[in-house]
């Protein structure tokens, strides 16, 4: 537990704003960015930006997340830092669970934050919203299991953000399905299908992306 608190320390430091590798900024500003342009793009009618923003800020947020994918995983792989663990006797499991953590938190909280704003830009009533913030909740930690995993696998290729794209997009639609989803119905039952897959991908997500870095170093 003390060797995870470590790691996950190191790991908020580098990946949070202000950090050697900080882009928590990035998907929010992409996230706000789409709810700022999205009412040009189809026009000011409030009733078509209330029935077609949640969807559309579903899509914000999966794009978003594949931003700091490429800083992820590569960096320290490069610099043989899971090398350097793995001969101190500290898993890969572990140190990829405190990556997902921390990458959960790098960006999760922020985009959760500026559902707020973007929802007032797209006219989405209080119900709306508060269906997508639950939605988001539910599935944003599944996103982020799923950049691990694409990022993981990704660390030994040039270009890795771009295929990092081609990969996420699919693995995610179940999630943006029972996400956005939700937002159409009166009950909670697209949140929780949305949380019980981002259970799933997060329970996977340590043990496939640390399999793919002793891959990649075999």
């Amino acid at each position: 537990m003390k060797t995870f608190a470590i790691l996950l320390r190191r790991d908020l430091a580098i990946l949070l704003p202000g950090g050697a590798r900080g882009s928590a900024f990035l998907p929010l500003i992409f996230f706000l960015l789409v709810a700022v342009l999205y009412p040009f793009a189809v026009g000011p009618e409030p009733s078509l930006l209330a029935r077609t923003g949640g969807g559309v800020l579903w899509v914000a947020a999966l794009l978003a997340s594949i931003l700091p994918l490429d800083r992820l995983v590569a960096s320290d792989r490069e610099a043989g830092v899971f090398d350097q663990l793995a001969l101190r006797g500290i898993s890969e499991e572990i140190a990829m669970t405190a990556r997902l953590v921390a990458h959960w938190l790098s960006f999760g909280p922020l985009i959760l934050i500026a559902t707020l704003p973007a929802a007032a830009l797209l006219s989405l009533n209080g119900q709306t919203f508060w269906r997508l913030l639950a939605s988001l909740l539910a599935g944003t930690p599944g996103l982020a299991a799923i950049g691990l995993i694409t990022s993981a696998l990704l660390a030994s290729l040039r270009g890795g953000t771009a295929l990092a794209g081609l990969l996420l997009a699919p693995i995610a639609v179940p999630l943006v399905i029972f996400g956005a989803g939700h937002l159409a119905r009166d009950d909670i039952s697209g949140a929780l299908f949305a949380g019980a897959f981002s259970l799933v991908l997060c329970a996977i997500a340590p043990f496939a992306a640390a399999a793919a870095i002793r891959a990649a170093r075999d």
